[in-house]
């Protein structure tokens, strides 16, 4: 996929770039409730995975900001038109593989082939990337927990891939089915905003999935 380096005389961020490198967790993220109840209904209309859907949302929702398609390299910033995802799917012996999966995709043609991705994956039982790790986003689900936080694990550094981890969805007090969503960022390419930036995206999302 292409990229390209970013100016870094230019950018504006440089002073928060280059303090928080410093830092000895340069990262941060945030829970937040998500009102999924539509979507779940539209999986169970469609019949379609609502892992799947949720991811497909979700990585399109990064994608509209370019902050998280930002990676830290060699001490300056590079920007990819697309990211792809790697995510965790569950293996009979408790353990788990990753799976990277396209979604600039129509959904139906993304559910397809992520289908057939899934079931090979799972086939091959590897925690090895087959593509290039650096430009993706790094999802992953916690199905039994309705959590309120979530701490992930970095390897630190200038490492830089954003991670995007999901729980169980449950019933408010109004009857919403609500699903706890975390986002974790490399402090030195975003601030507050851009996790703000998230969350509205994946609304837009959700709601363009639920007039396909």
């Amino acid at each position: 996929m292409a990229y390209r380096s970013i100016d870094m005389d230019k950018y504006p961020r440089r002073a928060h770039f280059d303090y928080f490198r410093t830092l000895a967790y340069p990262y941060v993220g945030v829970t937040a409730n998500v009102d999924v109840t539509e979507l779940v209904g539209f999986c169970k209309e469609k019949e379609a995975s609502f892992y799947l859907t949720f991811m497909h949302a979700a990585a399109l929702a990064a994608d509209g900001i370019p902050a998280f398609r930002q990676r830290i390299r060699d001490g300056g910033i590079v920007q990819y038109d697309q990211c792809p995802t790697s995510h965790t799917e569950p293996l009979p012996d408790g353990t788990y593989c990753y799976c990277t999966l396209h979604h600039h995709l129509p959904f139906d043609e993304y559910i397809a082939r992520a289908e057939v991705a899934r079931r090979l994956c799972r086939e091959r039982a590897s925690i090895k990337e087959d593509e290039d790790v650096e430009r993706m986003y790094f999802i992953s689900s916690l199905p039994w927990l309705h959590y309120t936080s979530l701490t992930q694990p970095v390897a630190g550094g200038d490492e830089s891939n954003p991670r995007i981890t999901w729980g169980k969805y449950e019933a408010d007090a109004r009857g919403r089915l609500m699903l706890p969503v975390t986002v974790l960022l490399h402090h030195a390419l975003a601030d507050g905003l851009h996790l703000g930036l998230f969350y509205q995206g994946l609304e837009r999302e959700m709601q363009t999935l639920l007039t396909t």
